[in-house]
């Protein structure tokens, strides 16, 4: 796959410095603090989801290693969770925690993407998934490390250290099975067919979006197709697999209109939280 660029990020104590050690950004107008909010749960929603998806794999990996590095990139997104639903939190000032935006919201609260609801399927499915979206959020991270919010940015190189890797893993991953057996290239193909127009909800845009590329703080989604195209492509091409030729995109994740898929997970999820409110380990 083509190599991941060195990025340099600066860390909290520089973005501190850079903000005049007030350690936040200006306070925004009203509708745009409400964007932004929005765009936090996003960003939190996305890892939390995906997260607990792959959490589904643990114990049932097709090799040990397999199972192992799917359990730990589960456990780097739900870390990814707590820091920007914990942001959200604050920026909402309702006196929530993380906590109580992961496990207290109803499916019409969430803002995750479509693709990372779905249903893991086969392995590779599950790894076609994980490469679609792992372009996705390395561009996004990247971006983010120089937003006009310090506390953003410093989440996002935290972030992107780990996401580096999980691209990395999971492009080499749909490599070796794209143009691996005839049966796993079909397995292959057949996940990108499936999955292709769901992953291209990443790059449209809404009100939300629009505010927060005016303020400075996150990317236009639809700026960076070009980047995940330039990512995505050659890695498809050396795995031997077909582009599907489509420019249809599912929608609704961002706005809170989701599949069936995302009550089952809330149900799973959320049980012990609902059923035994406020108890604490």
């Amino acid at each position: 796959m083509p190599s991941l660029p060195d990025i340099m990020t600066p860390n909290a104590e520089e973005l501190a410095k850079q903000d005049g050690g007030k350690g936040g950004h200006a306070p925004l107008p009203d509708a745009d603090q409400d964007a932004f909010f929005e765009f936090l749960l996003r960003m939190g929603d996305n890892a939390l989801i995906l997260g607990h998806r792959n959490s589904e794999w643990c114990g049932h990996g097709p090799q040990l290693e397999e199972d192992i590095a799917m359990s730990n990139i589960a456990l780097d997104l739900i870390g990814q969770t707590a820091l920007w639903l914990g942001l959200a939190a604050e920026v909402e000032g309702k006196g929530r925690s993380a906590d109580d935006l992961a496990y207290l919201r109803d499916v019409w609260d969430f803002r995750n993407l479509l693709l990372v609801e779905r249903p893991n399927g086969d392995f590779g499915a599950t790894l076609m998934r994980q490469f679609l979206f792992d372009a996705f959020h390395f561009h996004l991270l990247q971006a983010l490390t120089g937003s006009a919010d310090p506390r953003v940015a410093e989440i996002a190189a935290k972030s992107l250290k780990e996401v580096s890797y999980h691209l990395e893993r999971s492009a080499e991953q749909v490599i070796a099975l794209g143009d691996g057996t005839e049966e796993s290239r079909k397995r292959m193909q057949a996940a990108l067919d499936d999955q292709w127009s769901y992953a291209l909800e990443m790059f449209l845009g809404d009100a939300t979006d629009v505010t927060m590329a005016a303020s400075g703080i996150a990317p236009d989604p639809a700026g960076l197709r070009q980047a995940w195209d330039d990512t995505v492509l050659p890695v498809l091409a050396e795995a031997t697999l077909d582009v599907p030729d489509s420019t249809f995109a599912h929608k609704g994740g961002k706005q809170g209109t989701h599949t069936e898929h995302l009550g089952y997970i809330l149900a799973e999820m959320q049980f012990l939280q609902r059923a035994y409110p406020g108890a604490e380990w």
